[in-house]
């Protein structure tokens, strides 16, 4: 199975997370510090859900073998920034853009994030005009064929 779908709008990052046990409770109430996040995988979700539909039937099933997740996240560009500058080499760090999407995905796309045995993730400042979006792609893989140097990810992405 590929799956191949993209998602219009500013990705969220994992926050951190913080753990506290109110009074008189025996368990913690975890949180996390990114009020977004939520909203943003639920997005991610409903988005991977509609891709699956539009998959034939035999394909439309939760994966259970080893994952090939290729991301790539276009950020909004600051308007301050000078155009010399192409590399997205600020925070939001990359790692935390992929958990946070990872964790959307799963149940819905793959049983659990382990199954990820190949991840190609890229951020970059969106083109002029473009929305902010995440392509995303996912395919089945035994995780022993490398990747080919000359073959794209996505049409979409830019040297």
């Amino acid at each position: 199975m590929i799956l191949q779908f993209s998602v219009v709008g500013v990705a969220q990052q994992m926050g951190s997370k913080r753990a506290f046990t109110p009074k008189g409770w025996t368990r913690p109430i975890i949180t996390d510090s990114n009020r977004n996040l939520k909203s943003w995988q639920q997005l991610v979700s409903q988005c991977a859900s509609h891709a699956i539909q539009q998959l034939p039937i035999a394909e439309r099933h939760v994966l259970t073998d080893g994952v090939r997740l290729s991301i790539a996240f276009f950020l909004p560009r600051p308007k301050s920034l000078p155009r010399r500058v192409t590399a997205h080499t600020k925070a939001p760090d990359l790692d935390k853009f992929v958990r946070a999407l990872q964790d959307a995905l799963t149940a819905i796309v793959f049983r659990d994030d382990a199954q990820i045995v190949d991840l190609v993730a890229m951020k970059r400042y969106a083109a002029p005009g473009e929305p902010p979006h995440v392509d995303i792609r996912v395919e089945s893989t035994a995780g022993v064929v490398p990747l080919p140097v000359d073959q794209p990810l996505f049409s979409t992405i830019g040297a």
